[in-house]
């Protein structure tokens, strides 16, 4: 018999959903290049981050994030960034830093969001964080799974890869987590540039295979189950259209199939027409079952940064509402689309306008 999806009851526990990761502060040249502007705004994200801000400002449940920031200016622009999200920040790790960030710092992200032919380009200011640096006894999970109460835990491949403690502190969560009964999910976000000297794809995939043991809800993409799991890619990312229903059909059975503790497995599909256009899709395996929703056929990007976060709250959401696969996999890639629509690495939209879009509505003006 498959596992089921076991959600602990929202009146025991303080929150819908926490996140574990890394908050940076993004600096965003706008319609201009990193290279050439004066000029930018600036935005907190971070891959596991995103998807509880999502939780919260697009779907209206409650959440929180774990993180470590350094006790300076930027550290609290970022907490103020975050408040303003809605996300709860009482988890936040402070450190306290040496006066030029030597021995520890807040990670900066530079991305520009690219146009037509000119792709995004992404360049982070990461090293010695005050995350990079965070340590297995730094957090009381026994307090915040045990006697907060968590319904959902998220977690990705970017925390996990920005250094050996940061692994070690994921799997410390996660024992506390499964034993009281919260659901875990994490997102594989391969990175080469964090791997690349952190053991590569060979490292990735040993520390990831042990973390897919403790998950009820696995996500990627098909470079991530490549690189971070050792499935075979089933050709390229261009060809997707003629492949979903066979060759990532197959794959995601097979991640399935191999991890038996996994209740399910998504996958977000991508085809770069050019910066701009894409075609965008997802499909999620439950037991035996593959589901697919109707693809956004050539979609208009504005910014793309944080659109798989962005699928992977509306899952949560679905699953949380108990809507059932296909109606969940729908919420997930339609608030992705959405969430590629704004600026910025997290969502700016509303419930309203996902709905709006599964049931069909155009995108005339509102008035």
């Amino acid at each position: 018999m498959h596992k089921q999806l076991i959600l602990k009851d929202r009146s025991e526990c303080m929150f819908d959903c926490l996140s574990l990761g890394e908050v940076m502060l993004r600096f965003d040249p706008g319609e201009s290049r990193i290279h050439t502007s004066r000029n930018f705004t600036v935005w907190e994200g971070g891959g596991e981050y995103n998807v509880s801000r999502g939780l919260r400002r697009c779907f209206g449940l409650k959440t929180a994030v774990v993180t470590a920031l350094v006790d300076n200016p930027v550290g609290r622009l970022l907490e103020d960034c975050m408040l303003q999200g809605g996300v709860n920040t009482d988890y936040i790790f402070w450190r306290q830093g040496d006066p030029i960030g030597k021995n520890v710092r807040n990670g900066l992200n530079f991305t520009e969001r690219g146009y037509g032919i000119r792709g995004a380009i992404g360049q982070s200011d990461r090293a010695n964080t005050a995350a990079s640096q965070m340590k297995v006894g730094d957090i009381d999970w026994e307090y915040i799974f045990g006697e907060l109460g968590v319904r959902w835990f998220h977690t990705g491949g970017i925390f996990v890869a920005l250094s050996k403690t940061t692994a070690e502190v994921v799997l410390e969560a996660f024992k506390v987590a499964k034993k009281y009964g919260t659901v875990i999910s994490y997102d594989l976000n391969y990175r080469p540039s964090l791997w690349k000297d952190n053991g590569g794809e060979e490292a990735a995939a040993k520390i990831n295979r042990e973390i897919v043991t403790y998950l009820d809800v696995l996500i990627g993409n098909e470079e991530d189950y490549g690189a971070c799991l050792g499935f075979e890619i089933p050709g390229n990312d261009n060809d997707f259209k003629e492949l979903d229903k066979n060759g990532y059909g197959k794959m995601v059975l097979t991640v399935q199939s191999t991890f038996k503790n996994l209740y399910c497995v998504a996958n977000t599909l991508r085809t770069v027409k050019n910066a701009s256009i894409n075609d965008w899709d997802a499909i999620l395996c439950v037991g035996d079952k593959v589901y697919h929703t109707s693809p956004f056929n050539d979609l208009e990007i504005f910014d793309r940064v944080g659109g798989g976060d962005s699928f992977a709250a509306g899952l949560i959401y679905g699953f949380l509402k108990n809507f059932g696969p296909e109606k969940a996999l729908a919420y997930g890639v339609t608030h992705g689309a959405l969430a590629m629509s704004t600026p910025g690495d997290t969502s700016m939209a509303n419930l309203k306008e996902v709905e709006g879009i599964i049931k069909g509505s155009s995108a005339r003006i509102v008035r």
